[in-house]
């Protein structure tokens, strides 16, 4: 099955470059670095340290104080991060600068995961969240190599599609030598696809762990002031296709009931922001692009955060927030990182991807799940004229955050158990 694979993977390679060029289109960063994508690296990249795989910005984001535990401990073993897209890299050097090497990950092709791995020579590999690698795994596995896959969060909806590859789904988990789980859902559905149960462990959540800085919420309160301290604000965040049109239909219902409140809105991938800003336009609203350096004032409708690594900012300006890829079926984003900040949390009906998370919001009542536009803006509306409940469900959020730190530690001892100091 993982030679089918692998051959599959070859019949698409003349694709790769066309599909790096089209990503190019709108972020100029994908023309560059190809060598890297087909295992071609730098010749002064770290050899014989600690690898770490995080595919995007919010892998890296989660990840981050897992990283400085690993340097922490292992101090003069060099460190070399991996991510699949230019977003993660950029997010990487936002937080470590050059404390930390970065090169992208090959695409998965035996030759160039074989010149990858021949190059960089890891003592350790650690893999972030559900990254599944059938020809990596495979070579670190005969190698020899040491790697752990972390932060392993598994939903029913994708344990449901990895069924139908049986036994090949059951090779690929035989090969890490533990599987950190988020939580006790994640490892039983680890385990029904076969991956081997004395290599799976319960770890919590890196994102529970993640810190907020001070400056965010320094900056956030700055950014306020500069909103309209007295104004009505809330944050639509990680917005995907098909969400903007339904949150810019709740702010219309919520302005009429709030006529002074201002929408944040901020889409997921820097390609969209044109596109979010025309829709804004086609619907008659009034709207500033944060990188325009522009002024907000009484008459702007919509704020449009178009800048990367910058939304705990945004978070700590706004009064509710409500976390996109979740009105639409792909399963929400990262519902932490405004709970973290003592932001009352929205979310739509689907939020697969962090369904433990979101269940123990609720519980907590940090959170409130609304099934569409309009339901959105009715949660918006009582948030926005309830100041007393908005402030205790943020208490709650960050008392939740707080109470679950610890993943990183847990972690921790696992890897000194792979790679002993």
């Amino acid at each position: 099955m993982r030679l089918l694979y692998s051959l599959l993977t070859y019949l698409l390679a003349p694709l790769l470059p066309l599909y790096l060029l089209w990503r190019g289109i709108r972020e100029p960063a994908y023309r560059r670095r190809w060598g890297e994508r087909f295992g071609w690296l730098p010749a002064d990249l770290p050899r014989d340290g600690i690898w770490v795989h995080a595919a995007s910005v919010g892998e890296v984001q989660a990840a981050s104080g897992f990283i400085r535990a690993l340097k922490a401990a292992y101090p003069d073993r060099p460190l070399l991060v991996t991510t699949m897209t230019p977003t993660g890299a950029a997010q990487l050097e936002r937080l470590f600068g050059d404390a930390v090497r970065h090169c992208y990950l090959p695409f998965d092709m035996p030759h160039a995961v074989w010149l990858f791995l021949r190059r960089v020579r890891p003592r350790l590999g650690l893999v972030v969240e559900m990254e599944f690698w059938p020809n990596l795994f495979h070579q670190l596995r005969r190698r020899r190599t040491p790697f752990m896959v972390v932060n392993a969060r598994l939903s029913q909806q994708s344990a449901q599609a990895y069924r139908r590859f049986g036994r090949f789904m059951e090779g690929v988990l035989g090969c890490p030598s533990r599987i950190a789980a988020q939580g006790k859902d994640d490892a039983l559905r680890l385990l029904e696809l076969g991956a081997p149960g004395e290599r799976v462990v319960v770890a919590g959540s890196l994102k529970f762990d993640q810190t907020v800085p001070a400056s965010a919420r320094e900056q956030g309160e700055l950014l306020r002031q500069l909103l309209g301290a007295s104004r009505p604000v809330w944050i639509a965040a990680s917005t995907r296709e098909g969400e903007e049109e339904q949150v810019l239909d709740a702010h219309a219902q919520v302005r009429q009931a709030v006529p002074d409140a201002l929408l944040i809105l901020v889409p997921r991938h820097p390609e969209r922001f044109p596109r979010a800003e025309a829709l804004c336009v086609e619907r008659g609203y009034a709207a500033v692009r944060r990188s325009s350096g522009q002024a907000c004032n009484a008459d702007t409708d919509v704020y449009l955060g178009d800048t990367m690594g910058e939304l705990p900012v945004l978070y700590a300006a706004a009064d509710v927030a409500f976390v996109g890829g979740s009105l639409v079926p792909l399963g929400a984003h990262n519902v932490l990182e405004p709970a973290a900040l003592g932001v009352p949390v929205l979310v739509g009906p689907h939020s697969f991807n962090f369904a433990q998370i979101v269940r123990q919001l609720l519980e907590a009542g940090a959170c409130d799940q609304v099934a569409d536009a309009g339901l959105l803006a009715d949660a918006v509306t009582e948030l926005l004229e309830d100041p007393e409940r908005r402030s205790r469900m943020g208490r709650k959020g960050r008392e939740l955050v707080e109470a679950n730190r610890g993943a990183s530690g847990r972690l921790m001892q696992e890897v000194k158990l792979l790679l002993p100091e």
